[in-house]
């Protein structure tokens, strides 16, 4: 997990959006996914796992793809979701085009680039368009 983003996500309080900077989100959840997929890989049954891959509930998907450098993206998803994947490789290849080849990006800082913003956004349409699976869908 990198913890590159600027407002990450907004939460419901009181009946009032609030949102969570990156300093406030980023470090609880950086902690409580290194912790999981630390777990995970200890509790594998496999030689050599390097933890959780994909977390099912009833209600989502917890899907993890991690580079060989150790940097963990992590994508929660409606548990019908199809192409979740191929989705986790693209935002890598976005991540890897837009942040690591960009002379003025720091690691482990937000990413400010409107083409990275950019290339989420349709990716993240592809991902949603390519629709849900099975019941209920």
């Amino acid at each position: 997990m990198n913890s590159s983003a600027g407002r990450i996500t907004s939460v419901e309080k009181f009946g009032k959006h609030s949102y969570l900077t990156a300093m406030e989100y980023i470090p609880s959840f950086a902690f409580f996914a290194n912790r999981l997929f630390a777990i995970g890989s200890q509790l594998s049954p496999e030689q050599g796992s390097s933890g959780i891959e994909v977390l099912e509930t009833d209600t989502f998907k917890l899907h993890c793809f991690q580079t060989l450098t150790g940097i963990k993206f992590v994508v929660l998803a409606d548990p019908r979701q199809a192409g979740i994947d191929s989705l986790l490789r693209k935002i890598y290849e976005i991540y890897s085009d837009f942040a690591l080849k960009n002379p003025f990006y720091s690691l482990e800082m937000p990413i400010r680039c409107e083409l990275f913003d950019q290339n989420m956004k349709l990716a993240l349409e592809v991902a949603e368009k390519a629709g849900t699976y099975g019941p209920g869908s």
